[in-house]
This record gives C-alpha cells, sequence and structure tokens, in this order.
C-alpha cells in the first residue's frame, strides 16, 4: 500500500508537532519552575538577596571605612618617610613636604583603584602598548 499525502495526513502530522511542540515546553515550564524554587531554597539557606536596610547600610559604612583608612595609610606613610629623611639627611622640612605631597597621591590613587574608577584605564594601557609592540 503506497501512502498517501492528501489534506488529511498532512493535517496530522501538523497536530503531532503541535502535540510534541507542547509537550517539550511543559516539560521546560516544569524544570525552570523546579530550579526557581531549589535556587530560592539555597538563596534563603545562605542569606543571600533578603537582606534587610541594616545590612546594606553596614556594607556602605565598610566600604567607606575602607576607602577612607587607605587614603589616611598613603599620607602616613609619606610622612613618616619624609619625617625619617629629614632625620638622616638633615634636610628639614624638604623630605616631609615632598613625601606628604607624594603620600597623598598614593592615598588618592589608592583609592581610586579600590573603587575601581581606574583598573579600566590601566588594562587599557597596557592593551595600547601590546598593539603597538604587534604593529612594530
Amino acid at each position: 500500500m503506497a501512502k498517501t499525502n492528501g489534506p488529511d495526513n498532512a493535517s496530522q502530522s501538523r497536530d503531532n508537532r503541535a502535540g510534541a511542540d507542547a509537550a517539550r515546553d511543559d516539560s521546560l515550564d516544569g524544570r525552570r519552575r523546579d530550579l526557581g524554587a531549589r535556587l530560592a531554597q539555597r538563596r534563603a539557606e545562605a542569606g543571600i538577596g533578603g537582606g534587610d536596610a541594616r545590612s546594606r547600610e553596614a556594607t556602605g559604612y565598610g566600604q567607606a571605612m575602607r576607602l577612607s583608612s587607605e587614603f589616611i595609610a598613603g599620607i602616613v606613610v609619606g610622612t613618616g618617610l619624609g619625617w625619617i629623611i629629614d632625620r638622616v639627611a638633615g634636610t628639614s622640612p624638604w623630605g616631609l613636604i615632598i613625601f606628604l605631597l607624594l603620600g597623598f597621591g598614593a592615598g588618592v590613587l589608592n583609592v581610586l583603584r579600590s573603587a575601581g574608577m581606574i583598573a579600566d584605564a590601566g588594562l587599557r594601557a597596557s592593551r595600547d602598548e601590546q598593539g603597538k609592540q604587534d604593529r612594530d
């Protein structure tokens, strides 16, 4: 018996494909719901995502303390080095003034690095140098 490709057979094959697509979509939806439930459960166990305003505020204070301590550390180290150089070399107050300014610059640079403001600039500069070397 030969298979006929009449309108009845074409509509049946379309119905079969539509049924398979619907079954696949239902399966995907079910897996997506299961994954969402498992993620919600793990987030609840780990305490992620549902933080209250106090924890977010504490995070902000922590970041502010880190940035300010890095800035102050740069100034203190620069001042200390300048004072030591002045005592050893007898160049008072010039070593202190110069290293205080260098410490201030180092403190600002550390804060910008920690805040992520200049990380891209450093990467961009190194890429530009590599590009120049490749062209030569």
